[in-house]
């Protein structure tokens, strides 16, 4: 079977037998899992670094964290533009991703090198004195974390759309491989953090920064020459030109048509050539007027096709999704960080194992480990049986359960809370956090892999990579939320010499069991704005399963 749009890596024709599929996928996962054995607990462990090894002060050292965060956004969009505008999702991963691998190993000669970092100081005991990293240094430190963010950004957007460019999800069987690979893909994500929260955070805090980053570049590598090794079993799809280009003209043409009468034959097919992949919808009836020829102008600034009306509705359909995603995913960010915080608090103590602060991140990670794996092999087959859906249920009903999950964990966070500073004297033990740390893995399981796969299968074929770019904005946006809404219950919670509810010096000083209850309030107004928009959405892409569709055609 010959695929359309589809070429293997030298450009020629593929074969759907031969390329793409479960097998194309291994090689993506293997990247994903050791990728992830380096990011996540790097960026747990980036402000230690900055604090403790290059001697920047608290907010120098915070800001400089989040500012890494940010441009591996910012990285990650312009991976996707390029990969969806000019050349194939693996050649951009392979030419970009590499600079990860330079920019740990920079880290790790910076670490090493005695003199490319200040003199060894302790930051606590002589505050005023320790050196700070300044000049060629600096330079050095700050090229090299933005060369992993260059690196990091690429793989985030290229590798979940490669990884879906392997199944045709117009084919209702492999529409179903490819709901499983964004489940499998989230484990990864899962199983990599996992290991490296055990073995690069020890290997860096004992063994030294300059070992565990060199062990971080060595790893980043293996994972390249891997997926490389999968150049030939891979579809790549075509790059098409600029997408945004392509929505900026129907928009204009349409403004400029917004006088004239749309036709009346039913299908716009007749205006300016066919739809395409994409089906012909209703809503948005003002674009389709840019498929009016107009004063017999064909230029693309003059007339547009029905492909591209269609692609950019689906872009605009989406958006209101998009905004309402960010204030449901909020608390989810809120009650995740602040979970961590309340089991430092408490008696963190395994029979003889003392779990420290930063391995509390373990939990949550184990948790959406062992139910990714139990969703994806059992209740996903259960619920498809039964709904007929590809995936056992929609999207956006995948990502609502995980906004109601995350709603019911802050009031339980907001109870436990009240409980742990009844009694100070006498430290409340760790499990008492396991509700709220598996209401947390629930909500990551869904809404995370649920938002991830909405935005990459109801985008335009020659959008993939930009959609998944939206999805990370999408995160990255209610991080700000989240902080902003910090600062907004600690101003209004200030009462003149006091400190806001969030501003003690530690929990015990704080009122964070209210605070949880204002998460809670903000996630279940987050909920149903979601709903609202949720209901009003029209899918581009039918989810049957085959089951359902082969039914559907004997009738």
């Amino acid at each position: 079977m010959v695929l359309g749009g589809f070429v293997d890596w030298r450009g020629r024709a593929i074969n759907g037998e031969v390329h793409g599929g479960v097998k194309a996928t291994w090689f993506l996962h293997v990247l994903n899992v050791v990728t992830n054995v380096v990011i996540v607990p790097n960026l747990l462990n980036l402000v230690t670094y900055l604090h403790g090894t290059m001697h920047m002060g608290i907010s120098g050292s915070t800001t400089t964290a989040t500012n890494f965060i940010g441009a591996t956004s910012g990285f990650a969009l312009i991976a996707a533009f390029l990969s969806d505008s000019y050349i194939t999702r693996a050649r951009t991963m392979l030419l970009f991703a590499p600079f990860m691998f330079l920019g740990y190993g920079l880290l790790a000669l910076q670490a090493y090198s005695p003199s490319l970092h200040p003199p060894p100081c302790d930051s606590k005991a002589e505050l005023n004195n320790c050196e700070e990293v300044h000049g060629w240094n600096a330079t050095l430190l700050y090229a090299a974390l933005y060369m992993c963010a260059f690196g990091d950004g690429t793989m985030r957007v290229c590798l979940p759309s490669l990884g879906a460019d392997q199944f045709d999800h117009e084919d209702p069987s492999e529409s179903q491989r490819q709901s499983s690979f964004f489940n499998w893909y989230s484990f990864g994500i899962s199983l990599g953090g996992f290991i490296g929260l055990i073995l690069i955070v020890w290997l860096e805090n004992y063994k030294g920064w300059d070992i565990g980053f060199g062990v971080c570049a060595i790893l980043i590598l293996l994972g390249l020459l891997v997926v490389a090794a999968g150049l030939p079993f891979y579809r790549n799809q075509v790059p098409e030109g600029s997408p945004l280009t392509r929505v900026l003209q129907v928009l204009v043409v349409a403004f400029r048509n917004r006088k004239l009468e749309l036709p009346k034959e039913s299908s716009r097919g007749t205006w300016t050539g066919s739809v395409g992949a994409l089906s012909e919808t209703n809503n948005l009836k003002f674009l389709d007027k840019a498929c009016i020829t107009n004063r017999g102008n064909n230029g693309a600034w003059s007339v547009c096709s029905a492909t591209k009306v269609e692609e950019t509705k689906s872009v605009l359909g989406v958006l209101p999704l998009f905004l309402s995603s960010i204030i449901g995913y909020m608390p989810d960010i809120i009650v995740f960080t602040f979970t961590v915080q309340q089991g430092a608090m408490t008696d963190t103590r395994l029979g003889s194992i003392n779990v420290s602060p930063a391995t509390l991140f373990i939990i949550p990670t184990a948790f959406q480990m062992a139910m990714l794996a139990v969703y994806d092999r059992f209740l996903v087959p259960f619920l498809r049986r039964r709904t007929g859906l590809a995936g056992g249920v929609t999207h956006l009903q995948r990502v609502g359960v995980g906004f109601v999950s995350v709603t019911l964990s802050s009031v339980i966070a907001a109870i436990v809370e009240r409980k742990r500073k009844d009694d100070l004297e006498k430290k409340m033990s760790l499990f008492w956090l396991a509700p709220q740390f598996l209401l947390l893995g629930v909500s990551d399981v869904t809404s995370f892999t649920g938002l991830l796969e909405f935005f990459n299968s109801e985008a335009p074929r020659g959008m993939k990579s930009i959609a998944t770019a939206l999805f990370w904005c999408d995160l990255g946006l209610a991080s700000l939320m989240a902080t902003l809404l910090v600062e907004v219950v600690n101003v209004v919670t200030r009462r003149g010499q006091q400190g806001g509810w969030l501003e003690g010096a530690s929990l015990d000083d704080g009122r964070l069991d209210l605070f949880y209850w204002v998460v809670a309030a903000v996630g279940t107004l987050g909920f149903v704005n979601y709903v609202y928009w949720a209901k009003k959405y029209s899918y581009q892409h039918n989810p049957r399963s085959v089951e359902q569709s082969v039914y559907h055609d004997s009738s």
